[in-house]
């Protein structure tokens, strides 16, 4: 079977679009679960019984359940249970938000207790308040060591997107299956969709790495 290039180039306005989606959905959900996963990871390390316990739950439970099974339950299950309508975008969205979030949480937890806590007592013997601690003494060291980390999660929340192909999302992967649904040519399409899944994956790889440097701790 020979390889028809002109498939490729026909399908790359479609493909760009889907990749577009695919990006647009995997920034929304990951500045979103930053913010849940600094908040559930900073419960988890210095949270009281109750706010650790909650904490621990929600990552326990989203750590344990597929990604695919959450964007379902959220897609088909929650309108039911709380009588809303959310669209396939939002549902993909919400679900990268709620799982890139657990596993954000027990990033962010690692980093900042491997923080010697020698510097969180100085820092209150100084007169300063617990959260300027955490902010101005504690925190940057802890980021500049989550990064590694934080790059991994990124490029595995990227590529999750493509599972929200279940309900329908058009993201990269959904253009790529209705292509091929049409013109059969599998070989080429799905070619096509791994190149621009690595040209993503490469990007963001290569922007972590310039900034893990820049950051590296002496």
């Amino acid at each position: 079977m020979d390889f028809e290039w002109s498939v490729v180039w026909d399908a790359i306005p479609a493909l760009l679009q889907g990749a577009q989606l695919t990006v647009l959905i995997a920034l929304a959900g990951l500045v979103g679960g930053f913010v849940i996963g600094v908040l559930a990871g900073l419960m988890r390390a210095y949270g009281n019984a109750i706010l650790n316990a909650i904490a621990f739950v929600y990552i326990e439970v989203i750590r344990g359940t597929p990604i695919v099974v959450q964007v379902m339950f959220i897609y088909f299950a929650l309108p039911l249970l709380a009588e809303i309508r959310i669209n396939p975008l939002s549902a993909a969205i919400t679900a990268i938000v709620v799982n890139s979030g657990a596993y954000i949480a027990e990033i962010v937890r690692g980093s900042f207790l491997s923080v010697h806590r020698g510097l969180r007592e100085a820092g209150l013997a100084l007169g300063l308040p617990f959260w300027k601690v955490l902010l101005y003494i504690i925190g940057p060291l802890a980021f500049r060591r989550m990064i590694p980390a934080l790059g991994n999660q990124f490029i595995v929340s990227l590529k999750d997107t493509s599972l929200f192909i279940v309900i329908g999302v058009g993201e990269l992967t959904r253009q790529g299956q209705e292509i091929m649904a049409a013109n059969f040519r599998a070989v080429e399409i799905w070619s096509a969709v791994a190149v621009f899944y690595l040209i993503m994956t490469g990007t963001l790889t290569l922007i972590l790495r310039m900034t893990e440097k820049r950051m590296r701790i002496l």
